[in-house]
């Protein structure tokens, strides 16, 4: 079971500590500076935060005690250009840990998958994805630049990858990056016109995650949809039974259950509020055929908590749900969903939630 929790937020970083049923900061770093995503190597134990940095850039900070000191290390970057539109790594968006010892994949605003094979000290930029001829068709979404926001490794199979791109779509390997192929099949886009609708490279996903216990299993919240696959994302198809919106950002699946999985609806786009001025979390048991809309212990009156897409998380185990808000407000749970309470009410806002360990 997870003891800690990493809270990356618009003005530092916050590591919650679990005493029993109760969650505490236990300690801050990076106070003022926005962390736009903190993860644990479940292999080694290190700590990493990014920090994105404005006119200083982004960098790329390790811990090895758990939070509580960090250096800087090594950050991915794309290879040294004199092009005047050469491109930029404008944000770390995803981190994930390979089998072997130091591999990290990285996924970044700006486009680039980089791996590194050392623990963070150096970088490589995964050339077979950047050099794809449908790579040009990516677009930003909420970003100026196109973004790479999940990684999916499959724990049967080291050279299988899956990821998800704001906005080109779902993309898949199948010999450890090397080689590359859109996986969207299924999926829809309705801000683009009818004859692209489909273009499986330039889908909106806003966040993909893989059930551990069973990878076959994917779900995607996108902009359009809630979408999930039982076939290794070869096709997805929409579950329509989600209430009260299709909209939103984040999901989360049980990691022993590919059927049960968490959503955090909102009123699609211009708005971006919980529908109704009230946050609720949608739950489903059974693969999407129904759904629970869960509320006890949330703000249910004039409520516009929006959940980012990083900011709904769970533990390695199934036992602790997370949620942030852009208004500073971190709920948890150990049911299930079933109830949350307050962990925190006056954070900054929260870009992003994941579960650690001592």
């Amino acid at each position: 079971m997870s003891d800690r929790l990493l809270a990356a937020t618009r003005k530092g970083l916050f590591v919650f500590e679990r005493k029993g049923a109760e969650w505490a900061i236990r300690s801050h770093a990076f106070l003022g500076d926005p962390v736009s995503l903190a993860v644990q190597d479940p292999h080694s134990g290190r700590c990493y935060a990014a920090l994105k940095l404005g006119h200083f850039g982004v960098k790329l900070h390790v811990s090895d005690d758990g939070g509580e000191h960090w250096r800087e290390t090594g950050c991915p970057a794309f290879p040294k250009s004199e092009e005047k539109d050469a491109p930029s790594v404008l944000e770390i968006w995803a981190m994930e840990f390979g089998a072997g010892k130091g591999s990290i994949w990285a996924g970044t605003i700006g486009g680039g998958l980089f791996k590194s094979n050392d623990g963070g000290e150096s970088w490589s930029l995964l050339e077979g994805l950047w050099n794809h001829p449908d790579r040009k068709r990516w677009f930003g979404g909420g970003n100026e630049a196109p973004g790479i926001h999940s990684i999916c490794l499959d724990p049967r199979d080291a050279r299988h990858v899956t990821l998800a791109v704001s906005c080109g779509g779902v993309w898949q390997s199948e010999d450890e990056g090397l080689t590359w192929r859109p996986t969207s099949k299924g999926m829809y886009a309705e801000f683009m016109p009818p004859d692209r609708r489909e273009d499986p490279a330039i889908q909106d996903p806003h966040c993909l995650v893989q059930c551990q216990t069973r990878p076959e299993s994917l779900w995607v919240q996108h902009h359009n949809g809630v979408f999930r696959s039982t076939d290794g994302a070869k096709t997805w198809h929409e579950v329509t039974a989600i209430r009260p919106s299709k909209f939103g950002f984040p999901v989360a699946v049980h990691p022993n259950n590919p059927d049960r999985a968490w959503f955090v609806p909102a009123v699609k786009d211009e708005c971006r509020i919980p529908v109704e001025g009230a946050v609720v979390v949608a739950r489903t048991s059974d693969g999407g055929r129904t759904f629970e809309v869960l509320r006890e212990g949330l703000p249910q009156r004039h409520a516009y908590d929006l959940v980012l897409r990083h900011a709904l998380a769970i533990d390695r185990a199934g036992s602790w749900l997370a949620i942030g808000s852009t208004s500073g407000h971190l709920w948890m749970s150990d049911d299930q969903g079933e109830r949350w309470r307050f962990a925190a009410e006056h954070l900054p806002p929260i870009y992003a939630l994941r579960f650690a360990q001592l």
